[in-house]
């Protein structure tokens, strides 16, 4: 086993990976940029070193900066986490000629998944199904009209090669609107992946998307830990998570299928480590179909540790040290139900626009079967930098509904103060007849007039006198009581003086709104 490894990384998965080293003994590393001098995850580490500016490409993703650091703080391995180099093979081989573990699957292994093409004609190979389309890359706009002509139909999906995240996904219902997806997934394809190479499937409507965790070791053990129903999504992007799916969508069998499915992807590719097989389960004919695969630790994974047990970060830092799983799949046993919220700094009402700030107040809720996995604290500063998550919450209980119950309290107890956040969408979306019924809930996040509604304070009061030409603004939280009952009320305008805190005089107030209330 290690003595010392490296997270290149930082946030939440940060926090979660130095936590797991700490109960494996071992001794972890940071690395910050300018901006995350005073971040959680450095001062949670054992060593921290600054690498750079506060943009990414000045500092997370700078791969000399970071093997510099790895060599002088003595690391033997190197844990990614999930986003800047998790997903790159030349950092993972580099790593592997400096003498250093990645922790994760073979360079190789990240080269065969990070093309969507190359995936998808390995799998094809491998007997695993795939969406109707190309498996090599398209030219032309009149060759990707003459082969949908031919081979797949309207509607279509197009597709950046190297995409992911709702980054390079188009969408040509009809031939008219071909050209425009075509040029739009090829050219956020270079922008964010500097791959304009394109590939066609067949466009399913309002599939589930259901995803399969694997293990795999250096010892011929590859299992899987069961499936995530990940389908409710905004911009192809998740923000809720459960697992399992819901007992109408995938059973015993399907379950047992699609386990395989995942099981034989990896090995396909001689996976190691921990790893997700993403699949599309089709809404009329229960036809599932590989996506893709993400090559490293998941955001989500934590519902699939809230209901096997297994610490998923652990196996994968065993893995990487050589060592055999600690599970065999006769051992992998569902348990309950989880559910996790995305907490993100953005404004729902505004569709999902981001909201960059400093926190001000932060608790976080607590109670049987709650885990937030987070790397903020009250002060941080959420930047537009960075992804905007602020924290995972997560929950457990015995079924899916007791599960949902327990997440509403939850949110109720989640205080944020100071900026805003998803948390009176998850408040308003768990409480509906879809997400009770299992629906995608998709009309309900492209509904404006829905989303419009979620904005801190809604049908509690009003938002005060306009203010000014040329006046200061600031956004500010009063409590108020009216028969017996006390509510927090946002009003944006002019600030207030000769107030202290408490009188809400500063950016919030703290207390618990009452059930129903959104809050920031």
């Amino acid at each position: 086993m290690f003595s010392k490894v490296l997270i290149a990384n930082r946030g939440e998965i940060a926090v979660r990976i130095i936590r797991a080293l700490d109960e494996l003994g071992i001794a972890s590393v940071a690395v910050y940029s300018e901006l995350d001098r005073d971040a959680v995850h450095v001062r949670r580490a054992a060593e921290a070193y600054l690498i750079g500016g506060p943009a990414p490409a000045e500092s997370y993703l700078k791969i000399d900066r970071i093997l510099e650091v790895i060599a002088g703080s003595g690391a033997e391995a190197v844990h990614p986490g999930y986003g800047f180099l998790a997903e790159n093979a030349p950092f993972a081989r580099a790593c592997e000629e400096a003498g250093v573990v990645f922790i994760g699957p073979p360079a190789s292994a990240i080269d065969a998944m990070g093309s969507k093409t190359r995936a998808r004609e390995l799998m094809q190979a491998a007997g695993v199904p795939i969406v109707p389309g190309t498996t090599e890359p398209v030219a032309t706009v009149d060759d990707a009209r003459a082969i949908i002509d031919k081979d797949i139909g309207y509607p279509v999906a197009v597709k950046a090669a190297g995409g992911g995240g709702g980054k390079g996904f188009r969408v040509a219902l009809q031939a008219s609107e071909l050209q425009a997806a075509f040029e739009g997934a090829a050219r956020e394809g270079e922008r964010f992946f500097s791959d304009a190479t394109v590939y066609l499937e067949r466009y399913l409507t309002d599939p589930r998307h259901v995803e399969v965790q694997v293990l795999a070791d250096g010892h011929g053990n590859t299992i899987h830990l069961g499936e995530r129903d990940c389908s409710i999504q905004r911009r192809h992007q998740k923000v809720i998570e459960e697992s399992p799916a819901p007992a109408w969508v995938v059973d015993e069998q399907m379950r047992e299928r699609i386990g395989k499915i995942a099981v034989d992807a990896a090995e396909a590719v001689g996976y190691r480590g921990a790893g997700t097989i993403e699949g599309l389960l089709a809404a009329d004919t229960s036809e599932y179909f590989f996506l893709e695969m993400n090559t490293r630790v998941q955001v989500e994974h934590c519902v699939t540790e809230m209901t096997t047990g297994v610490d998923i970060v652990k196996e994968g830092i065993r893995a990487a040290a050589g060592e055999p799983l600690s599970v065999s799949q006769a051992d992998v046993r569902l348990r309950g139900h989880a559910i996790e919220c995305r907490i993100n700094a953005e404004d729902a009402s505004k569709k999902f626009a981001p909201a960059p700030g400093r926190i001000g107040s932060y608790v976080e809720p607590s109670g049987p079967g709650v885990r937030v996995d987070s790397g903020v604290r009250a002060g941080s500063e959420i930047s537009p930098m960075y992804d905007p998550m602020i924290s995972k919450l997560i929950v457990w209980d015995a079924d899916r509904e007791q599960a949902t119950r327990r997440m509403l309290r939850a949110l109720d107890e989640y205080e944020i103060e100071g900026i805003k956040t998803l948390i009176p969408f998850h408040r308003a979306l768990l409480a509906t007849e879809q997400w009770a019924a299992g629906s995608t809930c998709r009309e309900l996040l492209e509904d404006a007039e829905w989303l419009a509604t979620l904005s801190f304070g809604e049908g509690v009061g009003g938002a005060g006198p306009e203010p000014r030409e040329g006046e200061e603004t600031v956004e500010q939280t009063y409590t108020v009581e009216v028969s017996g009952r006390k509510f927090d009320v946002k009003v944006i305008g002019p600030p207030a003086t000769g107030l202290g805190r408490g009188a809400g005089g500063g950016a919030a107030v703290n207390g618990t709104a009452p059930a129903g209330t959104p809050r920031r």
